[in-house]
């Protein structure tokens, strides 16, 4: 009996002792980690290029120096089957418009590519205005209705239809939802059976400028064997509202047209004649996850995960301003090897103190290609979804220095907010306040395949995520939050380098809430969950 209760008072001493420490995250490895990310030795990180597999084989490397166990059996890697297309040159769209043929130019005018697979695509589709491209029970709106838009070309707008007085929340009020987004766009003109789709970029609407869409469709574009539109891509506004002008229709007046629940698609009178030739390959990219293993006899059947994505754009031919045309590196310092960097720091912190839940680092691959590795890892999970207890994603992080308080976007929609607060203030760290989610942040990273999958999860976020520098900085608040608003000039664009003048002990104060955080959740006596009337919450596992 003594040796029953002895047993059992240092079991009681060991759970009290692990959950007093705490794993602290280093500058070194972190900083180390970064600059090799983000060096031209990777060429960008590329999906399908040769700098993406040494930034694989990296990871694991370092995986295993480090110490975690492989998540995939006796390997680190997820395999990701993907189709790779390019858009050939000579490939064009033409526009019969009023006895008239209108030709945009491809690039400047009108971007797309095929993302069905098929080398050859030749498109001469009658062409529809359909609104903002949604049809959502939920929130009683379908643009496509009264008009079969089978086989035809889509032309819609970004975002969601704006709030009214009378629907002041109608799609989320100010906040954008993942309506709103060009990737459930595109996925709904594929539902809807559509010859393809065109979005009408803005500044305003999209968030990021046209040099942004440009340059991901200038690059390899990847999806998911078997699933994509035979024609995808986007219409700059002048272009569109030329166009529009030629059938005799008013851009303007359509779009406020659109904004009025029960509107009807708009056959323009126009037909569109698409030839893409495209180079198709087949790409296995790879997913990289390792294990720190759970101390509790019965909750490490349970796990955190914390992912951050490891590609970029990787290699390729780019204008340097002048008309001259280069192969140029898309480095991806803050986007994401920043990320990257901070979870193998945070994972060798990690299994110095192994918490009661098992906590899982993932780097997904091809997030720049439309968060493909998580939304393969959710399809064929390494630990089972509903034993998952949270997935906390770090993308493009703070490389300004540290801040009062620590962004959490997306947590109030379960109780990791609580959770969040409770460690921020130990911390001394206050929550950033609550903004509407105006560019759809939530839905722009690899956390929000698992809130699709019913994980609570959501980005832990810096002044670089937020874009607007609405952080408070802890030292020369000004300068730091004007570095931070730069930085979208920087932005997919081959100047996002790696600086070894930079202060990263705001992303080290980042990785530390992150880690913190998650070890919080690993040692918890019960698993997150989501609010009652949060439509995510709802998702089957």
């Amino acid at each position: 009996m003594r040796l029953s209760l002895l047993a059992a008072g240092l079991a009681f001493a060991s759970h009290t002792a692990l959950a007093q420490a705490q794993p602290v995250v280093a500058e070194a490895p972190l900083r180390a980690h970064l600059a090799f990310l983000a060096d031209d030795l990777l060429e960008g990180r590329g999906t399908g290029q040769r700098g993406g597999d040494l930034t694989v084989r990296y990871l694991e490397t370092q995986a295993a120096a480090i110490g975690l166990k492989p998540a995939a059996g006796k390997l680190y890697r997820q395999s990701v089957k993907m189709v790779g297309t390019t858009t050939l040159p000579g490939s064009s769209a033409r526009f019969d418009v009023g006895g008239k043929t209108l030709a945009p130019t491809l690039g400047s005018d009108i971007l797309f590519a095929n993302a069905n697979g098929q080398a050859q695509v030749r498109i001469d589709a009658p062409v529809v205005f359909a609104g903002y491209g949604i049809d959502s029970h939920e929130e009683r709106w379908n643009d496509f209705a009264g008009v079969d838009v089978k086989g035809k070309l889509l032309i819609v707008m970004v975002n969601d239809p704006k709030p009214t007085a009378a629907e002041p929340r109608r799609f989320g009020g100010k906040s954008l939802t993942w309506h709103g987004r060009w990737m459930y766009k595109y996925e709904e003109a594929l539902r809807q059976g559509a010859a393809g789709i065109l979005l009408i970029h803005t500044l305003e609407s999209a968030s990021y400028p046209w040099s942004v869409p440009a340059t991901s469709f200038g690059h390899e574009r990847f999806e998911l064997a078997g699933a994509g539109n035979a024609l995808q891509g986007w219409i700059h506004e002048d272009t569109a509202r030329t166009l529009f002008a030629a059938a005799g229709q008013d851009l303007d007046l359509l779009r406020a047209q659109a904004e009025v629940r029960g509107f009807k698609p708009v056959e323009l009178g126009i037909v569109m004649h698409a030839a893409l030739d495209s180079k198709i390959r087949q790409v296995e990219q790879f997913n990289v996850a390792g294990i720190v293993p759970g101390t509790d006899p019965v909750l490490k059947e349970q796990a955190v995960i914390y992912s951050a994505h490891w590609d970029h754009l990787g290699i390729g031919a780019a204008n340097d301003g002048s008309g001259h045309v280069a192969d140029h590196i898309w480095n991806g310092a803050i986007d994401n090897a920043s990320g990257a960097a901070a979870l193998l720091a945070m994972a060798q912190a990690a299994l110095a103190h192994p918490a009661r839940r098992t906590q899982i680092f993932l780097w997904p691959c091809a997030e720049e290609q439309g968060l493909i590795g998580s939304l393969a890892y959710v399809r064929n999970p390494l630990w089972p979804l509903a034993k998952t207890a949270v997935d906390l994603n770090l993308d493009s992080m703070n490389f300004v220095g540290t801040t009062r308080d620590i962004g959490v976007a997306g947590s109030e929609r379960s109780s990791l907010h609580a959770s969040a607060e409770r460690v921020a203030k130990r911390m001394g760290l206050r929550l950033a306040p609550a903004v509407p989610d105006l560019g759809g942040a939530y839905f722009r990273a690899d956390h929000f395949m698992f809130a699709k999958a019913g994980v609570p999860a959501f980005n832990v976020g810096s002044a670089v995520f937020s874009g607007d520098g609405s952080f408070e900085f802890a030292d020369h608040p000004a300068d730091a939050s004007a570095r931070m608003v730069a930085f979208k000039n920087h932005y997919h664009q081959v100047s996002d380098q790696y600086n070894p003048a930079w202060d990263l002990s705001g992303m080290l104060q980042q990785a530390q809430f992150t880690l913190n955080l998650g070890y919080a959740i690993a040692n918890a006596a019960s698993m997150p969950v989501w609010n009652r009337d949060d439509p995510l919450g709802k998702v089957k596992r």
